[in-house]
């Protein structure tokens, strides 16, 4: 089995003005393409490529040391990015409903403390990295990561990821990260997260 890119549900200018389409196409042709490809690579003719990609983040002191550096930083670009084309889409809502809404507000005190204390993350990220919403032991958290690191490695299940490695916003940005955050909130698939909130409080 080898690892693959996936499609995209909705077509690469569908984010527009929030996102455009040059950076979708680049960051999902080229960066993600390049994850996959060299993932694949790194876990050729290994028991590891057999492995799902969540296994293979959870249990990356499994991995030998000689490749675990590349499928870490290639597993957890593919991963990643997955989750994060996934929790996007043309018709952004707003805002969460149901059960995710009312434990973000018991959480952090509402959602737009919730929305302050993600952009915070992802802005205070030093370099390149990832800001989170995640579940671990039935808990809502705020987290970041540098690099392609992912929460899954400490056990932490991400239901919700925003990008904030410069490919994911300078053509529009630059450097103005902080706009890009505000922007994003635009594009969030909250359907979608409250699926993937469900399931991890399902374990």
């Amino acid at each position: 089995m080898s690892f693959s890119l996936p499609e995209l549900k909705y077509a690469y200018n569908a984010l527009e003005p929030n996102i455009d389409e040059a950076t979708m196409k680049i960051h999902h042709t080229k960066h993600h393409q390049a994850y996959v490809d060299n993932l694949n690579k790194a876990v050729e003719g290994t028991e590891f490529a057999g492995w799902s990609i969540e296994r293979i983040i959870r249990e990356l002191d499994k991995i030998p040391e000689k490749i675990r550096q590349a499928v870490r930083n290639n597993g957890g670009g593919h991963y990643n990015h997955t989750l994060f084309w996934e929790i996007m889409g043309p018709d952004g809502q707003g805002k969460p409903k149901g059960k995710l809404a009312e434990d973000i507000e018991a959480a952090f005190g509402g959602f737009e403390a919730f929305q302050e204390a993600l952009e915070t993350a992802g802005k205070t990220q030093f370099g390149s990295g990832w800001a989170w919403l995640t579940v671990k032991d039935g808990k809502l958290a705020v987290e970041k990561t540098p690099n392609q690191d992912s929460p899954l490695t400490h056990g932490a299940v991400p239901i919700l990821g925003v990008d904030v490695w410069e490919h994911a916003y300078y053509l529009k940005y630059q450097n103005r990260r902080p706009d890009y955050l505000k922007s994003w909130w635009k594009t969030v698939n909250w359907d979608k997260v409250s699926q993937l909130y469900e399931k991890a409080l399902k374990g």
